[in-house]
């Protein structure tokens, strides 16, 4: 059997708050209590937010707090070709198709539709589902508009793509207080096409989540509660590139006092300022309701 493999993977668009505090801190408290080790990955792909400064303070918020990582950390920046190759894999079984429709022409069609009285659905976001233009597209004009140099994103042919599968994708849960495992249904469907290649990087999160977390022999995963309908969207593609999955915990989140969860785009006070203002690491710990791994 592997060894227990937890991974924290925070993206460098910004310093560390709280929450990240919080999963950081759990992840490490259930890696000791399975046994296992806790890795770090920076999820770097969005390389014009991502910034040196911002993985330097990364890095120096996780020691502050006194967790050690393993060596080499992985950088997603590093390993772009590994994603493409899984694209790839998936464009040969006409699993994905490019879509060339701008954000702005998505809105036109959706609000044309509403205005017909069509029901529109929505995705677990609340985001109205891409109505699948450029599905219907032919594999020439596809092919035409790509040697063209077209922007592009890629999207998951998701009814190809569910009847790909031998039977229904499922997902593993795990408690984090005693272990018990139970499988659930996912149920992927309700993103729709979702997009897994973007057009400024060759992949997305969804993409090089998956595969990131079969390359690192991730056996866990701990992260919170707004990224659980994604994992119906990873179950998916976990079985399509015949990857193997990992059991999961969604934890709940941290909240500022106004109920909305902690956010570096809405200026929650990050871990650098309350080191600032003397609060100390035994402080966030306590706070968080964790003790000191000794």
């Amino acid at each position: 059997m592997n060894r227990p493999t937890l991974r924290f993977a925070p993206s460098p668009n910004g310093r560390l708050h709280l929450g990240h505090a919080f999963s950081a801190l759990l992840n490490a408290r259930i890696a000791r209590t399975l046994g296992g080790r806790l890795l770090l990955r920076i999820e770097d792909i969005d390389l014009g937010r991502a910034r040196p400064e911002f993985v330097a303070g990364i890095l120096a918020d996780l020691d502050w707090l006194g967790l050690r990582f393993p060596e080499p950390i992985r950088r997603q920046s590093e390993h772009f070709a590994d994603y493409a190759a899984a694209r790839d894999r998936l464009a040969a079984r006409d699993l994905i198709y490019p879509c060339f429709c701008s954000r702005g022409q998505i809105a036109a069609e959706i609000a044309l539709r509403e205005a017909r009285g069509a029901p529109i659905p929505r995705d677990p976001d609340g985001t109205p589902l891409y109505p699948g233009t450029c599905r219907l597209r032919s594999a020439d004009e596809r092919r035409v508009r790509r040697e063209r140099g077209e922007p592009h994103t890629w999207r998951l042919d998701m009814p190809a793509s569910l009847r790909a599968l031998s039977e229904p994708p499922a997902l593993r849960r795990f408690s984090p207080d005693d272990g018990a495992m139970e499988t659930v249904a996912a149920d992927p469907g309700r993103w729709g096409d979702a997009v897994i290649v973007r057009r400024d990087v060759p992949t997305s999160y969804h993409l090089s989540v998956v595969c990131d977390d079969a390359v690192q022999g991730i056996t866990h995963v701990v992260r919170g509660q707004d990224l659980e309908a994604a994992t119906d969207l990873h179950a998916l593609l976990q079985r399509l590139l015949g990857l193997p999955a990992p059991a999961y915990h969604h934890h709940a989140l941290i909240r500022a006092a106004d109920g909305e969860k902690l956010a570096k785009s809405k200026g929650s006070e990050s871990l650098a300022d309350l080191r600032a203002r003397g609060v100390t690491a035994a402080d966030v710990w306590a706070g968080l309701g964790f003790a000191i791994l000794r």
